[in-house]
């Protein structure tokens, strides 16, 4: 075989990719850049401080007494009651544990399993902008179309529910969710769920809600889950994530609670995306649940580090936006620079040596707003040091 011959043949191997777009991501990008020039990461989402110790000693103990094999598909058992009954205490809302609630692999492998479950070829995805960036690969990968629809970031990102009702059509299958929101932090009110609760009496459309930070909500604020409401619940698919309410990304447990019906079909996809998930970690979390103060002290715990934030990022040329909820916080930098925001973020590295994520990428075609994310789950002398490192001065 000739040349040519051999080099078209290899060509034929390679199927067209059915993520064309899609190339390394923003977070791995940062971060390795952080690294190469010794930045403060205040980029990617993960604390770097430990779990409890009362949930390591949980880990261990399940490893010891034996709990190393698959858990069940669905999960293990202990763990879909505690999380059925820690939903009911909070929301109002009994999912039931054996037919309700499935545990993953964390929460971005329950979004994907959604709505590779749920959503045909052709059907459109109603997709809230800026968004988190296994959305939309998860929706092309599904045969789905996404259809965007801008939060309003001169309301400081409010959902515009009329524009939101307009953009679902009778090929509308899904209307992505995710509040409390990354990365703008906003989160829902008692109207906001009644304006959903009319779009879903209208359209009977399904919702997947993204509530992996359902517990780090702020001044005195109550989070709106989904599950609040009968009829939103009943027509939902709701995510969340041990790894953020814990502090244990590493351990990626999750869970999506849903009607019977669509917990039956996302089962399906499930068992064959990843079947069991960390047994021992399943265990440690059942046990682990049964103090709630875990979690109901975790709003306290991240407002600190939050108003300690602010409160440095003022002696600052950076404009704060307002910040009610999850770990990051977003800063218009108008100020400093009129540089587009991933030249912008990259700037900060090298000039500032503190790594953070542009808004911009949160977008299908970027949006300039000249704001940055901060991240900052991190322990109080990493964000001293980056407080530090801004309030230095500004770029060049």
């Amino acid at each position: 075989m000739n040349e040519r011959a051999s080099r078209a043949v290899s060509a034929a191997r390679i199927p067209s990719s059915k993520l064309p777009r899609v190339g390394t991501t923003i977070f791995t990008v940062m971060s390795h850049l952080a690294i190469k020039h010794g930045a403060v990461n205040l980029g990617q989402g993960f604390p770097d401080f430990n779990c409890d110790e009362r949930l390591q000693a949980r880990l261990a103990e399940a490893v010891r007494t034996g709990h190393n094999q698959y858990a069940p598909m669905t999960g293990v058992a202990a763990l879909r009651e505690a999380i059925a009954r820690k939903n009911e205490a909070l929301y109002g809302h009994r999912h039931d544990a054996d037919a309700e609630i499935t545990v993953t692999a964390g929460a971005t492998q329950a979004i994907m399993t959604a709505v590779l479950a749920l959503v045909q070829p052709g059907d459109e995805v109603v997709v809230i902008e800026p968004a988190y960036d296994s959305y939309v690969p998860s929706i092309e990968l599904a045969g789905g179309r996404p259809v965007f629809v801008p939060l309003d970031a001169a309301r400081g990102y409010a959902p515009d529910w009329d524009r939101i009702r307009a953009a679902i059509t009778s090929k509308t299958r899904l209307l992505m969710l995710n509040f409390p929101h990354n990365p703008t932090g906003r989160v829902l009110d008692d109207a906001d769920l009644a304006a959903l609760e009319r779009i879903v009496a209208e359209t009977g459309v399904l919702l997947l809600s993204d509530e992996v930070y359902e517990h780090i909500v702020f001044d005195g604020v109550a989070h709106r889950s989904l599950m609040r409401s009968p009829l939103l619940a009943s027509r939902s698919v709701v995510i969340s994530s041990f790894g953020k309410t814990f502090h244990t990304t590493g351990w990626k447990v999750g869970y999506a609670c849903a009607p019977k019906e669509l917990s039956s079909e996302f089962r399906k996809v499930h068992q064959f995306m990843v079947f069991a998930v960390n047994t021992p970690a399943q265990h440690a979390f059942a046990a682990y649940l049964d103090d709630p103060a875990p979690y109901l002290t975790l709003p306290a715990f991240y407002q600190a580090k939050r108003d300690r934030f602010v409160a440095g990022l003022k002696d600052t040329p950076f404009k704060v936006l307002p910040c009610p909820g999850t770990y990051f916080l977003l800063a218009d930098y108008s100020a400093v620079s009129s540089l587009p925001e991933a030249e912008f973020a990259q700037k900060m590295i090298v000039d500032y040596g503190v790594a953070v994520i542009p808004v911009s990428v949160f977008y299908d075609r970027p949006v300039e707003n000249r704001v940055i994310r901060f991240c900052f789950a991190k322990k109080d002398e990493t964000l001293r040091t980056a407080l530090e490192r801004l309030q230095r001065g500004t770029p060049t």
